[in-house]
């Protein structure tokens, strides 16, 4: 195809070639990425609570068997370790996400991913050989690294290869991948909880590996973001890449109709955000004002605040804290047991937004899905409070916590992830999912920290009127959703870009694209070359 040319179209129906399965593979095992991310925030909640873990990073012996209750009691960590221990991770991969989006622009998407593997498994093994809080500590920050890379790179690597018409329930599969990882995690803690040795904690910690090691396999034979070559000016690959996912010979019309949008729509968007250098695009991420609909500036605020929204619904103070809060009860004799239906329900859950992502769309879920947390929330509050020692209104608790994760896991949970792929135009867009990201895991971190002391029975010891501060914040993130959510179902990325120009959040669902930015920018009538390699760089420079 070098020297060829690529011929556009005005027909918004044929800008992306027909769905393969080959494309749903593809997606399918990206998305294993958020295996190790929801497996590595899942552990950590168990092994907190185990006498062994807590025994053995406290520098106390394990008590002798037949020891008297009084020597046998059971110590609990500090507030201040819990919090290190669980936010520490968050921390590391909030500046691993920002850094993620240089690295995959620099580099490439696929390889920022394999990269973020291997500085995974170097915090793992720390973890592995600690004995003490602060090499602990020093594992998880390193390991934080490494998934910050992932998390950011792996929705959008899938949101650029993925079928536009699929490619909300396909990005959902990351959240599905997250919540088979946290339950893992719980039923391998549920099962080594009681073993008197290192094997308790060391064996959670371990398994992280296997995950790691797969996604990082896998991609040395999976194919790199089109998108990425278009913005390095390699259209040859670039069409060699799409001709691969979409199961289509590189010379059929689909390929270079497709490959043309994302020209265009690339031309445009550098034509409106030049790029001079590298902190001044940085700066483009907060460029346009706020009284733009299109500019970045909003974009990157609503990216930002969707994935802080999505925090403060709580939901990490169940997968982190859950069997510490339980045991805090004194109605619960297994508390690691309810923490694993926890993420049971969790895993159930998700699958349904595979669906109800492409069929209501993006929008409607979050709307509908903050409402339901809400309700559930306030009567999980409501019960704990008024009953707090009874037996029956613990089952209620239990209950109303599951159908709230239920609707976490069908809407937020996937959502906001599928929301933050599909929003940033070419230029920023790298950038945009790296910071959003991060802001993710700033309020994963801050949340981690604050809430041992917010529950801990030395501390604030709200106890289940925590679940009053979670509802009420819900209840804002559900005038979020209403006001500021757009609808991107069914969308090209390009086509995004178009609609938050044309339209505002609360209308965008009736939004329909009406041309191409090929057409638009002329590419069909004058064919756009696809140039020898060797000259691209002169040609893009």
């Amino acid at each position: 195809m070098a020297g060829g040319a690529i011929i556009a179209t005005a027909d918004t129906a044929r800008i992306e070639a027909p769905v393969t399965m080959k494309a749903y593979l593809m997606c399918v095992f990206a998305a294993f990425g958020g295996f190790f991310f929801g497996y590595d925030s899942g552990y950590v909640g168990g092994v907190l609570g185990m006498k062994y873990f807590i025994h053995q990073f406290q520098g106390l012996p394990y008590p002798a068997a037949g020891a008297t209750a009084s020597e046998s009691a059971y110590f609990v960590l500090s507030s201040s370790n819990n919090s290190l221990i669980v936010s520490i991770l968050s921390a590391g991969t909030f500046f691993g996400a920002v850094i993620a989006g240089d690295l995959s622009d620099w580099f490439g998407r696929r390889t920022t991913i394999i990269a973020g593997c291997g500085v995974f498994a170097v915090g793992v093994a720390l973890q592995l050989a600690s004995s003490t809080i602060a090499l602990l500590a020093v594992g998880r920050i390193i390991a934080g690294f490494g998934v910050g890379f992932v998390s950011a790179i792996i929705i959008l690597y899938m949101s650029e290869i993925a079928p536009r018409k699929v490619r909300g329930a396909i990005v959902a599969g990351y959240q599905f991948a997250i919540t088979i990882g946290l339950m893992v995690a719980s039923c391998v803690d549920y099962a080594t909880q009681n073993r008197l040795d290192s094997g308790s904690y060391r064996i959670p910690i371990s398994i992280q590996l296997i995950p790691a090691i797969i996604l990082a396999t896998g991609l040395f034979i999976l194919p790199e973001s089109p998108r990425y070559f278009v913005i390095k000016g390699q259209l040859e690959k670039a069409a060699a890449v799409l001709s691969r996912v979409r199961g289509q010979p590189q010379d059929s019309e689909y390929i270079q109709q497709e490959l043309a949008e994302i020209i265009a729509n690339h031309e445009y968007e550098m034509s409106v955000i030049p790029q001079s250098g590298y902190f001044s695009s940085w700066a483009n991420c907060f460029k346009g004002g706020l009284s733009k609909p299109s500019s970045n500036l909003r974009r990157t605020i609503l990216g930002t605040s969707l994935q802080m929204m999505q925090q403060w619904t709580g939901v990490n103070f169940i997968f982190y804290y859950s069997t510490i809060f339980l045991q805090s009860l004194h109605t619960i004799s297994n508390p690691f047991l309810i923490s694993m239906i926890f993420t049971i329900v969790n895993v159930c859950s998700t699958p349904i937004s595979f669906w109800t992502v492409e069929r209501f769309g993006r929008r409607t879920i979050l709307v509908w899905g903050a409402l339901g947390m809400v309700i559930c929330q306030f009567i999980v509050g409501a019960v704990g409070t008024a009953l707090p020692n009874d037996q029956n209104a613990t089952r209620a608790l239990i209950a109303f916590i599951c159908i709230y994760i239920f609707f976490f896991a069908s809407t937020w949970g996937p959502g906001a992830w599928v929301v933050i792929g599909e929003i940033f135009p070419i230029p920023i867009r790298s950038r945009g999912v790296g910071l959003s990201t991060a802001s993710n895991w700033l309020w994963n971190c801050i949340i981690a920290v604050i809430t041992p002391y917010m529950v801990g029975e030395n501390k604030g010891n709200l106890g289940p009127k925590v679940f009053f501060i979670w509802g009420s914040l819900c209840a804002v993130c559900f005038v979020y959703s209403y006001f500021l959510i757009p609808e991107t179902k069914g969308l090209s990325l390009e086509q995004v870009d178009r609609m938050f120009e044309e339209t505002t959040p609360r209308h965008s669902s009736k939004w329909v694209p009406h041309s191409t930015f090929a057409a638009d920018m002329g590419m069909t009538e004058k064919s756009h070359e696809v140039i020898p390699q060797h000259e691209e760089e002169k040609s893009f420079a």
